[in-house]
């Protein structure tokens, strides 16, 4: 029996290029956040890309799991903000996820630069949504402790 399930629909109408389509995530979620081809590939704009819902299902569910680690440790942090960024690539002439690049900074007091490194390998090896894409995405975290010299070598 599963612990959880959630759902996300997606409908699409049209060809790839001048198609368009929209998610709903649950039944909690008011409204349509519109997908296309271009927000894809294109410029930033206002619509969304299963490569941002890739980056942002990723940083949530890795700030959970440091969360969890350092409320164990003794060492709730203050404040976490993770930036995640997805890499769409082509590779042998098809589209591939190959990268996500997480930047984990925190203030974290009773922790050294150091020892927030440590935390972060360790959320690197519970975060279920990493364990996932591992073997097939290649997922690099830098952890920032806020009042460290500089930033630490990817985990």
């Amino acid at each position: 029996m599963a612990t959880a399930e959630r759902r996300a629909e997606i409908y699409w109408e049209g060809s790839l290029d001048e198609g368009a389509g929209g998610f709903m995530l649950g039944d909690w979620m008011v409204g349509e956040p519109p997908v296309t081809w271009e927000s894809r590939i294109g410029s930033e704009g206002n619509n969304a890309s299963p490569e941002e819902l890739m980056a942002a299902a990723q940083a949530s569910c890795f700030s959970m799991a440091l969360s969890s680690i350092l409320e164990e440790d003794g060492t709730p942090p203050e404040k976490m903000n993770i930036s995640t960024l997805c890499t769409l690539d082509e590779v042998d002439g098809k589209f591939r996820i190959t990268a996500i690049d997480l930047d984990v900074w925190g203030r974290v007091p009773g922790l050294d630069a150091e020892g927030f490194r440590s935390v972060v390998e360790r959320a690197d090896q519970i975060c279920p949504v990493t364990n996932a894409l591992r073997g097939n995405v290649d997922v690099r975290v830098n952890p920032i402790l806020e009042g460290a010299e500089t930033a630490q070598s990817d985990v």
